[in-house]
């Protein structure tokens, strides 16, 4: 039994060293690689004017990380946003806000889906939505707050890629699958990007789709990977977070219904 671990880099080592620690073989490929954008005139201007909006919705660790790094650098103290309400994705997001004195709202489910799902985003008297995120992400939970009349205030902090050690790893994973024969290996899939890029690496290396048991996060995202699997005979174990004992339960039942 093998878990491909496609975390980026930087979030890849404590969920890889626990579930090492459960007795799990653990194989690093990180899918997605976060780039920092620049800190623009436009950007800039999107700070300066942050205390304007009803809440911030931060996506990432890495969101976090930039934005607060930017608010220092434009010397936007923090109490300057006191009456603005913080949502972050889960709890390592949560964490990082956390340790600059700012209390965030995590949703259960650690999506778009169960951000959208928080009482704070269900006020009537909501107007505009910020977003500290990386280019390409949330676009579902942009859309569907638009939909409901909010103003948003799109802030783009980091580039979202495929890192090149990917490849590389790939052809371990090709090798080592050749070698051991293995018949479970469960993969995680946080995102749609990564979700794209896992396809892309599998066509480059011959690696065959449905010959690996995915843990989409969420039940969209689980459905996206449903429909480009549907005419193969795929498993699919949908998870609600990236915990290293969610994702241990998980694979122990995936294993026993093997």
């Amino acid at each position: 039994m093998l878990f491909i671990n496609t975390r980026p880099s930087d979030r890849a080592k404590s969920l890889t060293q626990q579930l090492q620690l459960l007795g799990h073989d653990v194989l690093d490929l990180p899918l997605l690689e976060l780039m920092p954008m620049a800190l623009t005139q436009s950007l800039a201007g999107q700070f300066l004017t942050l205390n304007q909006a009803d809440v911030i919705v931060v996506v990432s660790p890495t969101a976090a990380e930039i934005g607060l790094l930017y608010l220092q650098t434009l010397k936007i103290p923090l109490h300057t946003l006191g009456s603005l309400n913080w949502i972050a994705v889960g709890e390592k997001t949560a964490q990082v806000l956390a340790e600059v004195g700012i209390q965030a709202h995590i949703p259960m489910v650690e999506n778009s889906e169960g951000m959208l799902q928080l009482p704070i985003l269900q006020v009537e008297s909501m107007r505009t939505v910020a977003f500290w995120r990386g280019e390409g992400g949330r676009q579902f939970m942009m859309e569907q707050l638009i939909a409901r009349g909010i103003h948003i205030v799109n802030m783009l902090l980091y580039q979202r890629a495929l890192p090149i050690c990917a490849s590389d790893q790939a052809q371990v994973l090709s090798e080592y699958l050749q070698h051991y024969h293995l018949n479970t290996v469960f993969i995680c899939v946080s995102s749609e990007a990564s979700w794209k890029n896992w396809k892309n690496i599998c066509a480059q290396h011959d690696l065959e789709l449905a010959r690996f048991i995915y843990l989409p996060l969420g039940q969209r995202l689980a459905e996206v990977v449903c429909d480009d699997l549907a005419n193969k005979p795929a498993t699919i174990y949908p998870i609600s977070d990236l915990k290293p004992a969610t994702i241990h339960t998980v694979m122990l039942r995936g294993q026993t219904n093997q």
